[in-house]
């Protein structure tokens, strides 16, 4: 494809590099149909202008599937930039009207909405009820998916375990969440779950999970045969409900299976540690009133 300079950015060319970004996050111009309401051929012909305008092909797609080309990561690197740009921009403006709207990404470890102590529900809530215009982007990410976003500026903020704070971040606390040690119904332990020697519970297969952990769930995991990993919680609690290993699960989390005689804590008594779940932003973020709200209704 013939290179060209591009003379301007025009409203016709943000709504193609919408589009591109929908395709490329959903990975195919079929998958995108549904996320943008538009036919495939119609997203086909919307990338066709696109390359015409740039001048560069982006995508690759045919019967050997769908892939971007270097030229079309670098063009959706840039188009995020360019949009969070756009955000702002709005976001200021609307700000000296004082009217609160704009998009607020959030991103948080899953399997919290079983917590009691959960304020993020609330503070939500109170962010759609004082901004009814706020379009809220909930993202269920791991937690180092979280602190890249929040570095990079796709998140506003996040939810997620203060295991190693970093320096770039702001942290809130926000409550202590207890795991405690579960097998299945299916599994030999379960039957004498809450006095198992520690002799036997080294030799119990164990999964561990696949993200930053403190000293001391460090040292817990160091006394089973840890040789499964998940990389958050739901994967931890598939692999205990096969009956073939042991884990760590949120005590809220795991309550639903507890209630039904599915899973049991094992030596409840020892067999457990805290973690502090937190709120995060990244220090020195610019000005955000949507942002300093949200912070507001977690009482923060």
């Amino acid at each position: 494809m013939k290179k060209k300079a591009l003379n301007q950015v025009t409203d016709f060319d943000l709504k193609l590099l919408r589009i591109f970004k929908a395709v490329a996050d959903c990975g195919s111009f079929s998958a995108a149909e549904g996320l943008l309401g538009i036919t495939r051929s119609a997203i086909s012909l919307h990338m066709g202008d696109l390359e015409q305008r740039l001048g560069m092909r982006l995508c690759q797609r045919g019967r050997a599937g769908f892939s971007l080309t270097d030229e079309g990561r670098e063009i959706l690197r840039l188009s995020e930039t360019m949009m969070t740009s756009v955000e702002f921009f709005r976001q200021q403006v609307n700000q000296m009207h004082e009217q609160i709207r704009g998009e607020f990404k959030l991103g948080i470890i899953n399997n919290l909405v079983t917590q009691p102590m959960m304020r993020i529900t609330e503070a939500l809530q109170e962010l759609r009820t004082r901004g009814p215009e706020i379009r809220i982007n909930l993202s269920m990410c791991t937690p180092a998916e979280i602190e890249r976003g929040l570095m990079d500026g796709r998140l506003h903020a996040g939810a997620l375990p203060m295991i190693t704070p970093l320096s770039t971040l702001n942290y809130y606390p926000l409550y202590e969440e207890k795991s405690s040690l579960y097998c299945s119904h299916a599994h030999p332990l379960f039957d004498t779950a809450e006095n198992v020697d520690s002799a036997r519970l080294s030799t119990a297969d164990a999964v561990a999970p696949g993200y930053r952990m403190t000293a001391e769930t460090i040292g817990l995991h160091q006394q089973l045969n840890c040789n499964a990993t998940a990389t958050d919680r739901e994967g931890i609690a598939f692999l205990i409900l096969t009956g073939k290993f042991v884990g760590f699960l949120p005590d809220h989390y795991a309550t639903t299976w507890v209630e039904k005689h599915r899973m049991r804590a094992i030596n409840p008594d020892k067999m457990f540690f805290t973690t502090t779940i937190a709120a995060a932003t990244r220090k020195g973020h610019r000005a955000n009133a949507i942002l300093d709200l949200f912070l507001r209704s977690l009482g923060l």
